[in-house]
């Protein structure tokens, strides 16, 4: 993606944003950045990057992105985290909760994913990462 091109998560440009983390120059240091790159690697269709950036416990062995599919991103809203923060301070300091709503578009039909995502921070190899776990669907 050239260096003017706004980031698929929202971000004002995918080099200074999700880019160095998707090409493996930087580690996210928060929940939300790691969500946000997510977000921006499933826009890309780079499975590469979910599966590593999936926790080993609930990474999923089969294919996660059908290149055939015809899907589009939309847009992504990251909501309010003042409940999750406070659901935080009672959790594990290496646990967080990022709820996002991300808007696509399969074969012409809207659709929208309202996910409460939950993420561990694991050190791996003297480095703190954050791992997505798994999610839940609020009403």
């Amino acid at each position: 993606m050239a260096t003017r091109q706004p980031c698929p998560c929202g971000g004002p440009s995918f080099d200074t944003c999700c880019g160095p983390y998707i090409e493996g120059a930087a580690v996210p240091d928060t929940a939300e950045r790691l969500m946000r790159s997510r977000y921006s690697a499933y826009t890309l269709k780079n499975e590469p990057y979910l599966l590593a950036t999936w926790h080993p416990s609930t990474r999923p062995q089969e294919q996660v992105i059908d290149p055939a599919e015809k899907l589009q991103w939309l847009g992504l809203e990251v909501k309010s985290a003042l409940r999750l923060r406070q659901r935080k301070a009672e959790a594990a300091p290496d646990e967080d909760f990022v709820e996002f709503v991300a808007r696509y578009r399969i074969n012409g039909r809207a659709h929208r994913l309202h996910e409460i995502s939950r993420f561990r921070r694991e050190d791996v190899d003297g480095t703190l990462r954050w791992f997505y776990v798994d999610g839940t669907f609020p009403e």
